[in-house]
């Protein structure tokens, strides 16, 4: 299960990583989040050791979400270096998801 991590959380496990990190924004009343969570599973544990994948409730999180301009959710971003590399928004098939960590 990918972990879900809070505004207390990400200086230090995002923007400080070493490794690219996956960031899938949520809410849990999101039906398309619900969706997506066994494909972010899926892909946080092919790439465990070589990505960090987190998920941060937009509801719980808002200033993280209105930081990084979520207007919609799934909002999935990937970070290289603490900043911001590539975004997809909704429901997406695995291998998008997979794409924003090249």
């Amino acid at each position: 299960m990918t972990e879900q991590i809070s505004s207390a959380d990400w200086q230090a496990k995002v923007l400080g990583a070493s490794e690219p990190v996956l960031v899938d924004f949520f809410a849990t009343w999101c039906g398309p989040c619900k969706m997506m969570a066994p494909v972010i599973d899926e892909v946080a544990a092919e790439k465990a050791g070589a990505v960090s994948v987190y998920k941060i409730d937009i509801d719980e999180n808002p200033d993280i979400a209105q930081q990084y301009g979520v207007m919609s959710i799934p909002t999935f971003i990937s970070f290289k270096g603490g900043e911001p590399a590539k975004k997809t928004l909704g429901a997406q098939p695995k291998e998008k998801i997979l794409e924003l960590l090249d």
